[in-house]
This record gives structure tokens, C-alpha cells and sequence, in this order.
């Protein structure tokens, strides 16, 4: 019998080795290149590593998840295939049935996740959760009648013993304001629902830590500013608080992960950074000594856990990199085996639930010029096989190198940052570019490869990514230090970034612009009005424009928690920092922006509603000509639409040429 062509094209992929070695070194990488939807989106080994199934997108638009036999990765099947709709994630249910997310591209309203079951084989697929809230919002019978899920429901987890089962969380509002989450086990073929937690939970809780018995045994809750962990013991009546304090204390202890029944891992504060501890919970007590803590850095990172063994195997992390520390040697070696082969990336190994017996691991291998691969070792053999690529057009060897450093700012503060050079050597100053990242509160950029920073690079420029004060991973100091500081010190670091990429003999100081997204935007406006002398010309999208409207709008989607406790903190609180709130907003200050401006916006932005551009760009084209307006009808708080993303960055290719490269 002959095979179905997308079955062959699918087989055929595994073949190539590397789709970017045809490409002429020459030859600038296009766009497309780097803002396409990646070709393969996510891979997972299946529980107990027999399996592999892999999220990736048809030359012809489609997307499937196909899923390989370890032993033979010719032997293809596909389960999903996508045309209208977008699949944003998949997770394996058991070793013969996924469960994926759906996201409609034909609605007016995005983020309408719908989730879904199915066998490997196609058969027995169920629709879970509707993601669509006019069925929530009308209470609708359809849903009643075919046990569909409504859109307060979502996809919490696996479970772990061979079930049709997966976990579900259930959020509970007061009007729109998110009140706590409930689990339950949802049986992915009759969709019969059984709460996880049979007693009394606690109020308020934003996130569950479960034991490897999928058992909920720490509930993490917010209210009033304040963080609180309960924990539940085996056999108890009721969960009991361990913790209870301000929720920017940094000294608190923040479980993370299970290691056993009565062991969590979480983090804490040692000496200035967040590190990586045990706790006992009979003891109720927190090692003296950290387990795991990384010089110059928060811990951020995750688990590698056998969880039929119940036994934590290694822990992910970054660093200025990338990393993982491993505990079981088994692994350790394997991880050693891997890194003699792919000695030019950092490489992640991946298992499925039963990893200790599992006959394959996949690794994902990146660096600052090679977008994520993806390949099959297998343990007994020792074979490497590449799976593919997720930006499989671009030639690392066209890619700029990508460093850390650190920048001291005018009042003396460390600055951690991220440079890309342009590919070749960097003789001269070159047309710069400072890349804000948003949040403000999140740690921008690691060492991998970006593709923002990378298209620019590739286009000649010189890419400057400050982790300015403000931003998290980099020690509780250095985070508090943003407080209530937009438009001040978080502004000068920027600037000084600027001052310092051009003292480093890589920036053309009269060739330097500024760019970001979010909060990034609003730096962005604020930079061209304070720094006129150094910011030459602006790019911003999704940007605020008046920190007022952030705190009045009703079209947000800040919640009141977050109004009332953390924006007061971390931003400022609108009766005492008035003053500080008009004289740093963007819109009071539209007639000192001259130079010349991109601004683009989605008319679905809940985050930073579309009022904020519409009012900022009238405003600014008052006195300034040089404005470009882009609105994108689809698209909310940043780009989901691959035809868009190429789109922005094509227009952002032509207004930095113009503006910036070619300029004297």
C-alpha cells in the first residue's frame, strides 16, 4: 500500500540533515526566515519513551502533530491536522492518546482556547473545553448537554498513572475578577469530572503544587499584597498556612517542585539572589544551605523527574546560559555524551515519565546563532538522530555572535546586558539599535538565539538588550531598584547603555535608535523624548503612552489585586505619585518627540488598550511628520498571526534603513 503523501513528506524530513547548508553564505536571510511560525513548535517524548510526537508546521500552511516510533522514526502517524485553526500546544495523556489546544484564527475574539483529546490513531476525539466565552457568558445548553467544558476551565496537567485522565483547573470569578482555582481530573473520553481536592481549600489560590501522586498538597495564594503557602498533609482535615508574608519580600520561601512526599524544593533568598533550597515538611523547616545557586543570578529553572520512580533526576536552569545539574549519574553521563557530539550548542536533555527505563531522550540543542534543533539519542546505542529545526532557513553562520556583559550606570549600578554583533567582524561603529524588553518586571534575554535581535543583526546593526534596573533574575536588589522608577533611573539605564555600547567602539552614536514592545514601547517614547541627543528614531508596539490610563481604564485586563497592591508597588500609587505619573507619561510630552516614529497596535489589546496608541499617535503628529501608523484589526498584545509578524518586522526593515542605516 502506498503511503499517504503527508506521512512520506513527514519521513522525509528526518533525511535532511541540515536545510540551511544550500543557502549561499552570501545571500541575506529573508524575513520569512525569521518571523514565519516555527517549522517544528514543540516535540515531547511520550511516557515511556517509545514515542515521540512532535508539533510541526506543512510547507502548505497546515499543522500537524506526527508522532515517531523511537525505534524506527520512519513509522509515522498523525493524529491532528490543522488547516483554519492554530494548535498552540499539545501534552500526552497516556502512551496511546494526546490532548491538544486549539486556537481559532475565524474569531473576532482571540485567546478562544479550545481543548481537545485524541488516540494516536486518530479515533475517539474529544472536545474538552470550549474556549469561546459567549458560551460561558450565556450559559448556553449546548455545553450541558455535550459535557463540553466552559472557557473558565484550562489545561492544568498530566497524570501520571496510565489513565484516560488529565488535570483541569477551574477558575471562579467575582464578576471579572479571578476569586481562586480549583483542580479536577477530567477523563478525556467520557469528559466525567471529579474534583481533585475532596475538603475545604483554601481562598484566594493562584497556583497548586502537586505530589507525584498528582495529589495537591501546597496551595500558593495572593490577597491584599500578601503571599500565602498552605500546605496539606496526608490524611489531614485541612491545609495548613506555612507562610504568610508581603509578596516582594525577598526572603520568603517559594515551593517550587515535589521531590518526595514530605521533601519540596523551592526558592529562596542567599545572599542577594534567589537559590534553590529543600524543605521538610515534617520539620516544617528549610535547609541551612542552599541545594542549588547560581553566581550572579536568580534560580530559574525546572525539573527533570522520573515519576514512575519518583525520584528528581537533574535540574534545568539559567544562567548566563542555559544549564543542567544532574544527580542521577545515568544521566549524567548521557549528558556528557551528548556534549562531545553537539559541542558548538547548549543542550537541553528531555525524557518522558518513566525515564530511568526509557530506551531514547530527546535533546534540544541552541545557541546565540543556531535556532532550537531537535534530535533522538538513544541510550543504548549511543545514535544521535536530528528530528529538525525550528527555523530550519536560517544559516548560523549568517547569524551575529551574542554576548554577556555587564555596564555600570551613572549612579554606579551593575547592569547585566545582552549584545548582538552583526555577522563578521565589527571594525568600526555600526548603526545601533537598544532593544527594551517588556514586562518591565521579567528577565529580558538569555543566551540562545533571538530572533528580534538576530534580524536586526543580520541587517547590520549592533543590538543592545540592558536587563535595566527593574528587571527580575538578577538579584532582589537590583529588582527593587525599579520601584516606582519609570521614566527615571529604569530610563537612564537605557541611555547609559546606549553610552556605554559607543565607548566599546561597537555604536555609531549618531546611528542609534530605540525599540521595544510594552513596556519596552513606552521606554522607547520616553527615550526619544528625554535622549534626543542619542535616540535618532523609534520603533514601539503594544507601548504605554500614560501610566494614568493604566490604572483608569475599564477596557483593561489588570486585576484588582494587581491594581490595588503590586502596580502601587512596583509602579506607583496615583494619589501620591501624581506628579511623578504626568511628568513620565509619553502623552504629556507628544510635542518634544520629533524624530521620526513607528508606532503599531493591535485593536484587540486588553493589556494596553488601543486608546493608548490612538491618542499618543494624534497627539505627536501635531508637530512631528515623521509618524508611521500601523493597526493590525486581529491582533492583541503583540503579534499571533504569522502574516502580520512578517509584516511589522518588513516595515521596521524599511523605516531603520531609512531612518537610521542610511542617514549621516
Amino acid at each position: 500500500m502506498n503511503k499517504h503523501p503527508l506521512v512520506t513528506f513527514l519521513c522525509a524530513l528526518i533525511l535532511i540533515p541540515s536545510c540551511h547548508l544550500a543557502l549561499s553564505a552570501d545571500s541575506l536571510p529573508s524575513v520569512e526566515s525569521f518571523f514565519k511560525d516555527p517549522e517544528i513548535r514543540q516535540a515531547i517524548l511520550s511516557p515511556n519513551g517509545h514515542s515521540i510526537a512532535i508539533l510541526s508546521k506543512l510547507p502548505d500552511g497546515r499543522q500537524v502533530i506526527a508522532v515517531r516510533d523511537t525505534s524506527d522514526l520512519q513509522k509515522v502517524t498523525v493524529p491532528v491536522t490543522a488547516t483554519d485553526d492554530k494548535i498552540t500546544s499539545f501534552n500526552w495523556v497516556n502512551e496511546n492518546r494526546i490532548s491538544f489546544t486549539l486556537m481559532s484564527t475565524r474569531l473576532e475574539f482571540i485567546g478562544n482556547l479550545d481543548l481537545f483529546a485524541v488516540n494516536l490513531d486518530g479515533s475517539n476525539r474529544t472536545h474538552l473545553i470550549s474556549g469561546n466565552w459567549k458560551h460561558k457568558l450565556q450559559n448556553t445548553g449546548s455545553n450541558i448537554i455535550e459535557k463540553t467544558l466552559t472557557a473558565d476551565y484550562s489545561y492544568f496537567g498530566s497524570t501520571h498513572d496510565g489513565s484516560d485522565d488529565i488535570i483541569v483547573s477551574k477558575i471562579t470569578y467575582n464578576h471579572f475578577e479571578v476569586l481562586s482555582h480549583y483542580l479536577f481530573r477530567l477523563d478525556t473520553k467520557t469528559r466525567s469530572l471529579t474534583a481533585l481536592h475532596k475538603g475545604k481549600q483554601p481562598g484566594n489560590v493562584y497556583y497548586w503544587e502537586l505530589d507525584a501522586n498528582d495529589v495537591p498538597r501546597i496551595a500558593l495564594s495572593k490577597l491584599e499584597g500578601q503571599c500565602i503557602t498552605s500546605y496539606w498533609a496526608p490524611d489531614s482535615e485541612s491545609f495548613t498556612e506555612i507562610a504568610h508574608a508581603d509578596c516582594y519580600n525577598d526572603k520568603r520561601f517559594t515551593p517550587l517542585f515535589f521531590e518526595a512526599s514530605e521533601s519540596v524544593y523551592g526558592r529562596a533568598s542567599y545572599k542577594g539572589h534567589d537559590a534553590l533550597f529543600k524543605y521538610d515538611l515534617k520539620k516544617m523547616q528549610m535547609a541551612s544551605e542552599p541545594f542549588l545557586s547560581i553566581d550572579g543570578f536568580d534560580f530559574i529553572g525546572w525539573p527533570e523527574t522520573d515519576l514512575v520512580a519518583k525520584k528528581v533526576l537533574g535540574i534545568h536552569y539559567d544562567g548566563d546560559a542555559k544549564a543542567t545539574v544532574w544527580l542521577d549519574p545515568h544521566f549524567k553521563e548521557i549528558q556528557k555524551k551528548v556534549d562531545d557530539i553537539l559541542t558548538q550548542t547548549s543542550n537541553t536533555v528531555r525524557c518522558g515519565s518513566d525515564c530511568l527505563n526509557s530506551p531514547a531522550v530527546l535533546v534540544m540543542a541552541t545557541s546565540d546563532r543556531q535556532p532550537k534543533q531537535y534530535f533522538l539519542y538513544t541510550t543504548a546505542t549511543g545514535a544521535m538522530i536530528r528530528i529538525g529545526s525550528a527555523y530550519p532557513n536560517i544559516n548560523p553562520d549568517q547569524m551575529g555572535t551574542r554576548d554577556f556583559y555587564h555596564y555600570q550606570a551613572r549612579d554606579g549600578r551593575s547592569i547585566p546586558v545582552y549584545v548582538t554583533l552583526p555577522p563578521g567582524n565589527v571594525t568600526a561603529p555600526m548603526p545601533t539599535v537598544v532593544l527594551v524588553h517588556g514586562g518591565p518586571n521579567v528577565r529580558g534575554s538569555s543566551w540562545e538565539w533571538e530572533q528580534d535581535a538576530q534580524f536586526l543583526a543580520s541587517r547590520g546593526y549592533v543590538v543592545i538588550q540592558p536587563e535595566f534596573r527593574g528587571s527580575t533574575g538578577f538579584g532582589f536588589d537590583h529588582f527593587k531598584a525599579g520601584w516606582k522608577q519609570w521614566g527615571l533611573t529604569m530610563q537612564d539605564d537605557l541611555a547609559d547603555a546606549a553610552k556605554w555600547a559607543a565607548q566599546k567602539g561597537w555604536a555609531d552614536s549618531k546611528r542609534t535608535a530605540i525599540m521595544g514592545a510594552s513596556y519596552g514601547g513606552y521606554a522607547t517614547l520616553m527615550g526619544l523624548i528625554k535622549n534626543p541627543e542619542i535616540f535618532r528614531c523609534g520603533v514601539e508596539w503594544a507601548g504605554v503612552t500614560d501610566i494614568n490610563m493604566m490604572f483608569d481604564r475599564a477596557e483593561s485586563d489588570a486585576s484588582q489585586e494587581n491594581l490595588n497592591y503590586s502596580m502601587k508597588t512596583l509602579i506607583g500609587d496615583q494619589s501620591v505619585d501624581a506628579e511623578m505619573f504626568k511628568e513620565n507619561s509619553p502623552l504629556n510630552h507628544a510635542d518634544k518627540l520629533t524624530q521620526p516614529l513607528l508606532i503599531a497596535h493591535g485593536v484587540q489589546d486588553h493589556r494596553v488598550p488601543l486608546v493608548q496608541a490612538t491618542e499618543f499617535r494624534d497627539a505627536v503628529k501635531k508637530t512631528n511628520k515623521n509618524v508611521e501608523w500601523i493597526v493590525y484589526t486581529d491582533e492583541g498584545h503583540g503579534w499571533i498571526h504569522e502574516e502580520n509578524n512578517i509584516d511589522f518586522w518588513k516595515h521596521v526593515e524599511v523605516f531603520l534603513d531609512k531612518n537610521l542605516k542610511s542617514v549621516e
